[in-house]
């Protein structure tokens, strides 16, 4: 008999005993010398085996357990590579023929592993986790972890009876990556991995980069397939990457897949069956968008998917992965675009996760000052390991690229920048500077917008900043973070706060409504109503307004046409449109058979009608983030509650006016942006959408009296509790320029208070050298018109006629004659009023007022405040998916 070459003794016992990093050294095929023969050892550790034998084509060679444990057999005159099999006899006596996984090559090379410890892999979920492959025509799966502190880590599963003896990994290098391909292990296995913490307890984790995991309680993770589904969706995304997203629609409805619609037996939907449903109604309703609560794999459907346990897998609740693709791709071919929320800001503590991964602090901080969240019981990401800013960059593009998305909401980003975000003076540490701002996360922010925005043009990401942390939205270039849109939820919760009022106090919380407008254009902002609103005891939409039901519902009507109407992208909670009285509760559907209720079934064309509306006309969403896309009409009426703006895209406009009591104001008059007629487009006080059908004329004419900074004027009946949008039928054309000159000096308005002044004469050019020649004398000026008199410092510059306040013109019962009107102003400013301004027209001017835009040229609107004032800080809002 042959005899064996020696073993190590040491490595194999720690082979043996589970304690080997590095189980290639001895397994598998060796160059070995024996008797002076050269030839190859091959060496196998299968503890479940009776007796095992080597194959290499028609040679069989028995294999001998030596002391140590190991199966050992010599092949005299072989080299390496060398191909070979193992059958091996079990204690059933099963005979089973199997490739040797510690004969074949590591399927990671040095420069994914570089780039990945420098946390620049972008697609690193392609060579980590689990992937079946075929390496030298044998078909297997290879498997990839990162792990850096762990002693031994081994793949376990059903296809090794889950003992961690049986695939042992190795590391490679210093990267702290282990790898093992393991053959014969196809799509829909079930593994986990075993990892030995130097400490010497063993913990079993599933795979940070798996594609699919099993539901509680098991939490497996699933081998899953390269994808082959055959996307039809090639149209849109050349679209979403032609476009810029801030001057396009954006009407998004924000939906939780396991409530929106249930069986009747109560069991969730699955991606394929709320695809066409979901598609048909977000497109009904005019919504340009969805954006889904967090897909992601999670533990606890309580948490809403906030608590996310598997960052690359879409949730196993309802499908698989190629579901998950059936449901975007549909929404896609239906012009409706997919938002996901995204959960970089912190992770849930189950120990199955990635909670302590190798038996340290893997992807959180060690110091619970850094790594803990004490509010929510979650740990923080270490955002300055570069694996980790890896894995969470990689996980965003992963979505975007495997999944189709067009953006990701970033949950939480406020206590991702706060070191102190929710925590006591003493829970703490500072930055390096000194600061309370989290540099690392900065950075990592940084990071993720610039990689999605320059890989994917069109894609947009949304944060969630409750504080008033500046340049969220600014490009990273100019000190920015990157963001395409940031929630505006200081809107949110004035108008919220607003709406809640009863009607007749309203007056004394205006400024809740118009304060928004003065941060407006710090920042890119979306308006959101969103699921947090209507959870843990903050009731549902229609609840939070005062009155009796149809109160109730035509503030909400109101709400939602103010929402969508206004400055910025909107975003709406899943059944707004049901009007219903509950909260949301995850664990049943939505109140589908409210519609039954005409009131209901009114609301929902109403928003029907709204979604169509805005999609329509680009004046709502083509410049939302420019101050010449907003005009106020009348700010200040706070007495009667009623609020006015003009929307633009140039010349083109929408004239919006709330009246947000249910006191009815007959003959309201409202400033026009041009001399033209406007017919009533939405009117949410209209019966089919369950209003009082109070009468409002279709169709206005504008009149040459001027009021609220415009030239012209007209007047409309304004409903109770109600919204109304007009749009021009047409608009004038322009008269070119033309010098004017003073005929009639009552016909002339003096604009500045001041005669101008005669235009001096040239001067002489100097002679090219000295002596200079004296310069002539100017022209002498001519003789001055007398000045007016002087205004009060506290009066605008004065007016030629007497304007009605808006109080004064609702209460009229008729409109002022042209015929009482002072002639129209001539745009000209070359001559001058030769009379002076009376006193009493001064006087009538209205005051200054500190809610007041400046008044610009009409069918434009005025430049933003130059020092807006900030929002009040939020900086620690409820949070309510723990």
């Amino acid at each position: 008999m042959t005899s064996l070459p020696p073993t190590a003794a040491d490595a194999a016992r720690r082979l043996v005993r589970g304690e080997s990093a590095h189980p290639h050294d001895l397994l598998g095929a060796h160059l070995a010398t024996v008797d002076g023969v050269t030839g190859v050892v091959v060496r196998a550790f299968l503890p479940r085996a009776v007796s095992v034998s080597v194959r290499v084509g028609e040679l069989c060679v028995p294999m001998v357990r030596d002391a140590t444990g190991l199966f050992v057999a010599f092949l005299p005159d072989r080299g390496v590579p060398l191909r070979y099999r193992l059958e091996v006899t079990d204690e059933q006596g099963t005979l089973v023929v199997q490739d040797d996984p510690y004969r074949f090559l590591p399927t990671l090379g040095e420069v994914d592993l570089h780039l990945f410890n420098e946390g620049r892999h972008l697609r690193i979920w392609e060579k980590l986790g689990a992937h079946p492959c075929t390496i030298d025509g044998v078909e297997g799966t290879a498997f990839a972890v990162w792990a850096p502190n762990a002693a031994r880590v081994s793949v376990i599963g059903s296809f090794n009876a889950w003992d961690g003896r049986a695939h042992t990994m190795r590391v490679l290098g210093a990267s702290g990556v282990f790898e093992l391909f393991v053959p014969g292990v196809g799509p829909e296995a079930l593994y986990k991995f075993e990892i030995l913490a130097r400490s010497g307890a063993v913990r079993v984790k599933t795979d940070p980069y798996a594609f699919k995991l099993e539901q509680a309680p098991g939490f497996a993770s699933i081998v899953q397939s390269r994808s082959g589904y055959a996307w039809n969706d090639g149209g849109w995304l050349t679209q979403r990457a032609e476009a810029d997203a801030l001057r396009e629609p954006m009407h998004v409805y924000e939906v939780h897949l396991g409530s929106w619609m249930r069986h009747p037996d109560n069991t969730p939907l699955t991606y394929r069956e709320i695809a066409p449903r979901l598609a048909d109604h977000v497109r009904r309703l005019g919504f340009t968008h969805v954006e889904l609560l967090p897909v992601q794999e999670h533990p606890f459907g309580g948490s809403w998917g906030y608590q996310v346990g598997g960052y690359f897998a879409p949730t196993s609740r309802f499908g698989s992965p190629d579901d998950f693709r059936f449901l975007v791709d549909t929404l896609h071919q239906a012009g409706i675009g997919v938002i996901l929320d995204w959960v970089p800001a912190h992770f849930p503590k189950d120990d199955w996760a990635l909670r302590r991964f190798d038996g340290t602090a893997c992807y959180e901080h060690e110091d619970p000052r850094l790594g803990d969240h004490p509010e929510w019981g979650t740990h923080i990401f270490n955002y300055a390991r570069h694996e980790v800013r890896n894995f969470l960059v990689a996980n965003a593009l992963y979505w975007i690229e495997a999944f189709h998305i067009d953006g990701l909401r970033v949950d939480a980003v406020a206590s991702m920048l706060y070191l102190d975000y929710g925590r006591e003076a003493d829970q703490w540490m500072r930055n390096r500077f000194g600061g309370r701002e989290n540099l690392d996360a900065m950075a990592f922010l940084k990071q993720l917008n610039h990689a999605v925005q320059s890989l994917h043009p069109g894609v947009v990401t949304i944060a969630e900043e409750s504080t008033a942390w500046p340049k969220v939205t600014a490009p990273i270039i100019d000190g920015g973070l990157g963001f395409t849109l940031k929630w505006n939820m200081g809107w949110m919760h004035d108008t919220l706060d607003y709406f809640r009022i009863d009607p007749f106090f309203r007056k004394g919380a205006h400024d809740r409504l118009t304060f928004a407008m003065m941060y407006e254009y710090s920042e890119k902002f979306m308006n959101p109503l969103s699921h947090d609103e209507v959870v843990h005891l903050k009731r549902s939409l229609l609840e939070k307004m005062p009155g009796d039901v149809w109160q109730k519902l035509a503030n909400l009507r109101a709400l939602i046409g103010y929402s969508v109407t206004r400055p910025g992208k909107s975003l709406f909670f899943m059944g707004t449109e049901l009007g219903s009285h509950r909260e949301w509760n995850h664990d049943v559907s939505l109140e589908w058979h409210l519609l039954e209720d005409p009131r209901r079934r009114g609301l929902m064309d109403y928003m029907e009608a709204l979604g169509a509306l805005y999609r329509a006309e680009p004046c709502f969403w083509r410049a939302d983030h420019e101050p010449g896309g907003y005009r106020w009409i009348d700010v200040a009426n706070k007495e009667q509650s009623v609020l006015s703006y003009a929307r633009f895209d140039g010349r083109a406009h929408a004239v919006v006016v709330l009246n947000l009591t249910p006191v009815p104001r007959p003959t309201y008059r409202l400033g026009a942006p041009e001399a033209t007629r406007y017919r009533v487009a939405l009117n949410s006080d209209a019966p089919q959408y369950g209003g009082s059908a109070y009468p409002v004329a279709d169709v206005v004419e504008s009149e040459a009296v001027p009021y609220h900074g415009f030239p012209q004027s007209f007047t409309v009946s304004l409903p109770p509790l109600g919204v109304l949008v007009l749009l021009p039928e047409s608009l004038p054309e322009l008269a070119a320029p033309t010098p004017a000159v003073a005929t009639d000096p009552d016909l002339v308005v003096d604009v500045t208070g001041k005669a101008p002044k005669a235009a001096k004469a040239p001067k002489t050019p100097k002679a090219p050298k000295p002596p200079k020649p004296p310069k002539p004398s100017k022209v002498p000026k001519p003789a001055k018109v007398p000045k007016p008199p002087k205004l009060p410092k506290t009066a605008r510059a004065p007016k030629p006629e007497t304007a009605l306040k808006p109080a004064e013109a609702s209460k009229a019962p008729e409109a002022p004659t042209p015929a009482k009107a002072p002639p129209p102003r001539r745009t000209t400013r070359t001559t001058k009023a030769t009379t002076p301004v009376k006193r009493e027209a001064a006087d009538a001017a209205p005051a200054a007022s500190p809610d007041t835009a400046p008044k610009a040229a009409p069918g434009t609107a005025p430049a933003a405040p130059s020092a807006p004032r900030r929002p009040s800080a939020r900086r620690r809002p409820p949070k309510p998916d723990v």
